[in-house]
């Protein structure tokens, strides 16, 4: 039996009715502390009961090597404070940030939302953490100490106090420290949380950022960007336009949504306020279709050339299997798991070797944009 599913998360977000932030703090103080003990009776027992290991999940992507197509999203591990215990719980990568240049404390609290009928979260963060200079110095202690089993990604964000014409300095700033400490970065200019940080998805905004960090990128680190669920077809294809002009790693299809349409939720607890009513970006099931048709329509548009990491709605096998065979070569989850707890990574991918076996295929990547094979795209 599912102990966290039937008994732990009731009990805190029906009983309890614990506030999300404070949960989600003290989860990653625990598994910070893990990850500075990798060789305790905790990890190993975590690895046995939470980790599936089967060379048709691996893939070698961008020069890296993932034992598993599931990441865990930015957002979770804003700091990098426990990038030694991803690995320990099923993980094929993980994603931290998102960081900024400069420390910032985000937005006012509360600004984080679990909606259960809807299976999602409302966020605002704002992108609060330490700034990059903080998580370099942790992750440089962490490289010392042990090294990674999985790749692990850094997002990078806009600091708030920079204006919008001195972004492309503010995410070099950050790139600069960190390059040598992230195996992959991510230029997310598409958080509904800082003001103004969408029109950077403009594609002369845009370039003038990209521009900058591949002058920098002479170690050539993949680089990707992550866009919203929200924008239109052709600002999209501007964006893919500009991926392989600048010759980046991929692109990560999607970050939240600002779009309210067809929420269960009526009104949210701790505010009493409607979701309409309330700002931030929405993850989780809601998400979930939406994310999908914009990996088709990346895969489409470059013939599958272009590598997609797909994130939004991701609680299943079943859901996995649909972004991977839609275009994705990797998928990230975050709401999902917060729901379905600790075992859901492991579920996911014996979900996914199930699939394999009933497609005759020998390996995830065989499954990488499957449906428009099988139309003979």
């Amino acid at each position: 039996m599912d102990i966290y599913k039937f008994a732990i998360r009731p009990l805190l977000f029906n009983v309890v009715k614990t506030d999300s932030e404070w949960l989600h703090q003290q989860t990653i103080r625990s598994f910070s502390w893990l990850s500075q003990t990798p060789a305790s009776w905790a990890n190993q027992r975590l690895k046995k009961s939470l980790c599936l290991y089967d060379s048709r999940l691996q893939q070698n992507l961008f020069g890296l090597n993932f034992p598993n197509p599931v990441g865990l999203a930015a957002g979770f591990d804003k700091n990098g404070v426990a990038a030694g215990i991803w690995s320990n719980l099923g993980f094929g990568f993980a994603e931290l940030g998102t960081v900024t240049f400069h420390a910032q404390p985000g937005n006012p609290r509360p600004r984080l939302f679990r909606l259960p009928l809807d299976k999602a979260a409302l966020n605002r963060m704002g992108f609060n953490n330490r700034g990059a200079a903080a998580m370099a110095a942790r992750l440089a202690q962490e490289k010392h100490e042990l090294t990674q089993s999985i790749p692990i990604g850094i997002n990078l964000g806009k600091s708030k106090v920079t204006p919008l014409e001195a972004a492309a300095q503010d995410y070099l700033d950050s790139f600069r420290i960190l390059k040598d400490l992230g195996d992959y970065f991510v230029v997310n200019v598409s958080s509904p949380n800082t003001p103004g940080l969408r029109s950077l998805q403009d594609a002369s905004m845009l370039s003038a950022i990209l521009e900058l960090l591949q002058q920098e990128n002479t170690t050539q680190k993949p680089i990707f960007v992550k866009i919203a669920p929200d924008l239109e077809w052709p600002a999209i294809a501007d964006i893919i336009t500009l991926a392989k002009t600048y010759q980046l790693a991929g692109i990560i299809a999607t970050n939240t949504t600002i779009r309210r349409d067809g929420l269960k939720t009526q009104v949210i607890d701790q505010t009493g306020k409607s979701p309409q009513d309330e700002a931030g970006g929405i993850s989780g099931e809601p998400l979930r279709d939406r994310s999908t048709e914009v990996i088709r329509f990346i895969w489409q548009q470059t013939q599958g050339q272009i590598p997609i990491i797909g994130v939004g709605g991701i609680f299943s096998g079943e859901d996995a299997w649909e972004k991977i065979t839609a275009g994705a070569s990797l998928i990230q989850v975050y709401t999902g798991w917060i729901y379905e707890g600790p075992l859901m990574v492991r579920r996911i991918l014996s979900g996914l070797l199930t699939k394999l076996e009933e497609s005759g295929l020998n390996s995830i990547n065989e499954a990488v944009g499957l449906e428009f094979k099988n139309q003979k795209y």
